[in-house]
């Protein structure tokens, strides 16, 4: 076979598992951007590497070289500095390429221990930050796209028994996640959309003691502006905190021209909010996205605004 047949077949082959190889790269690093990169290098190899049998399913093949660049990716990054809270990049769920990818990555898989909504939410791609890039690898093939230890342990080249350690001690590390951990369902989107549109309301007419209300004791307010904007460094914790702090970018977002608009993102209804006028250092779109508690109040709110980790959220129309 000649090496632009062979270059045509793997083209062809990979566009096939593109889909489930992002969806894999953006698990495992919280980043779409760092996704599309992977992907890109992961095709990149295929081409000037390939595996030498081209008759045997390919998928095995790509997803350790995407998942052995995932680990390596995260390895660089713990041992960077991030200025400020790093948070996940938000990314559209009810989109056609969603759907897609939904489609291509559930193979039928009912003994997965998460579903492939939820294992995108910012609380899952949180919680994984607790794990080791291989407890990562182990985790996602295991419990939410399905794979068996067999084939979990080839695609990782491990051995099973490692297979199963790496595991057990992955499900340990999630075990705070999973006590609390909520499916996003349709009931609790609507409760999610509804509870964000009334704390807009409340900013919007400076009621305090609603605000206050509508907040968990607890809450807490992340917010990622990647060095490059200027906002809270370090968790903002507790209702009279977080109400007055969102109560100063109320006020700061009446004196410009703002824009919103409702996406899902993540598994959720989201917020995207844009200020065209933003100041110098201020960021002109910002992202919110919020957790509720068992009693519907607000118990975390994330604010994106890191240019490169709004790259997969399309602007206001």
């Amino acid at each position: 076979m000649t090496t632009k047949a062979t270059t045509s077949l793997i083209e062809h082959l990979f566009r096939e598992h593109e889909r489930f190889l992002w969806g894999i790269c953006y698990r495992m690093t919280g980043n779409a951007a760092d996704a599309d990169d992977l992907v890109q290098e992961t095709f990149v190899r295929a081409i000037n590497s390939p595996p030498a049998r081209l008759d045997e399913p390919l998928r095995p093949w790509l997803v350790q070289v995407a998942i052995n660049l995932c680990r390596d990716l995260l390895r660089r990054r713990k041992r960077q500095v991030y200025e400020g809270i790093w948070l996940p990049s938000p990314i559209e769920t009810e989109s056609n390429d969603f759907d897609d990818q939904l489609a291509v990555a559930t193979n039928d898989n009912p003994g997965a221990r998460y579903d492939l909504l939820e294992s995108v939410s910012f609380a899952f791609l949180l919680a994984l930050e607790a794990l080791t890039p291989s407890q990562r690898a182990v985790l996602l093939l295991r419990d939410v796209f399905d794979y068996s230890v067999a084939e979990t342990a080839g695609a990782l080249a491990m051995s099973e028994p490692n297979v199963k350690t790496t595991l057990h001690r992955a499900r340990r590390a999630m075990s705070e996640y999973d006590r609390s951990r909520q499916i996003p369902t349709a009931e609790l989107q609507q409760r999610t959309r509804q509870t964000m549109e009334t704390f807009l309301r409340l900013l919007t007419s400076n009621d305090v003691a609603g605000i206050e209300n509508l907040l968990a004791r607890d809450v807490r307010q992340l917010s990622d502006g990647g060095g490059e904007f200027i906002t809270a460094r370090v968790p903002v914790i507790g209702r009279e905190k977080v109400a007055l702090f969102n109560l100063r970018i109320a006020r700061l977002a009446k004196l410009t021209d703002v824009q919103f608009g409702w996406r899902m993102l993540n598994g959720l209804p989201a917020l995207v909010v844009e200020y065209p006028q933003a100041p110098p250092q201020y960021a002109k779109r910002i992202v919110m996205l919020c957790e509720l508690d068992g009693e519907g109040r607000i118990k975390r709110i994330h604010n994106v605004s890191a240019t490169r980790k709004l790259s997969a959220v399309r602007p206001i129309d």
